[in-house]
């Protein structure tokens, strides 16, 4: 896997029980300490995080939890922290040329998400959907942060991230490479559902809650597709978004696998 030099999407303090075991499972970087409160009670995932960290030669200690909370970094890390070495971005250009078929890219491009909530569960939705890839801007973005690896829960882990400049100038470069890029818009003038390159090399490209998508990044997509909806509200949360918006284009491109399994070498069907 080919990793950047330039600057770590951070994830450096990871946070919460799910997302520390996934760290110390995952084995794709170095774990540096675990660290539990003091005061647990006996819990299954506790007994593999400590199974997992002396497989992995990774210190263990306690503190007290008015220690352990002067610590953490959120308000929500269930007695467990874990020091990492920070994750480290992967180039644009190894996202967008995966190769065909069921390897092709399935990006996400995320446009000015500032809400760690909201980035930490699209994380985890993208990884369950099998994206194959995150693009983050550099500036006026939610980066890797604990709040982030808690709600990502260990998605992390397992997905390939890339820091851009620009997401304008990174649109032009997937472009170069064969890669459609399709803007989540209420006001896209097709449905989800209907989306003609679903099953092609793809870039979904969110904006963040309000604002949605800024103006030269709408105008940069090669196509806008909305989420029918309803009800009497006019939007979705943007995580709600990402989790519809995946598990379609999943849903298009495992139909278009079964199709093509159900087809001999001369394309014609298996009978």
């Amino acid at each position: 896997m080919n990793r950047s030099r330039g600057p770590s999407l951070g994830g450096d303090q990871v946070e919460g029980r799910h997302a520390v075991r996934e760290l110390l499972l995952a084995g794709t970087r170095r774990t540096r300490e675990v660290v539990l409160a003091g005061d647990l009670d006996d819990a299954p995932i506790l007994g593999d995080i400590i199974d997992l960290a002396d497989e992995n030669k990774v210190p263990v200690r306690e503190l007290a939890r008015s220690k352990f909370e002067s610590m953490a970094r959120t308000g929500a890390s269930q007695g467990v922290i874990a020091t990492a070495a920070p994750l480290q971005p992967t180039e644009l250009t190894d996202l967008a040329g995966n190769g065909a078929g069921s390897d092709q890219p399935f990006l996400l491009l995320l446009d000015g998400i500032t809400d760690p909530q909201n980035l930490g569960a699209i994380l985890r939705t993208a990884e369950c959907a099998g994206v194959t890839g995150v693009v983050l801007p550099r500036h006026r973005a939610a980066h890797i942060t604990p709040s982030v690896t808690k709600a990502a829960a260990g998605a992390i882990e397992h997905l390939r991230m890339a820091l851009v400049g620009g997401l304008p100038s990174a649109m032009q470069t997937l472009r170069a490479n064969r890669v459609w890029t399709v803007g989540l818009d209420s006001s896209g003038d097709q449905s989800i559902h209907e989306l003609a390159v679903a099953d092609e090399p793809i870039a979904l490209v969110l904006g963040a809650e309000g604002p949605g998508l800024s103006r030269l990044v709408r105008q940069r997509c090669d196509a806008l597709a909305s989420i029918p909806l309803q009800g009497a509200l006019g939007s979705l949360n943007v995580s709600a978004a990402a989790a519809v918006a995946c598990f379609e284009i999943l849903s298009r491109r495992s139909q278009r696998q079964s199709e093509q399994r159900g087809r001999g070498p001369s394309g014609q069907p298996v009978v």
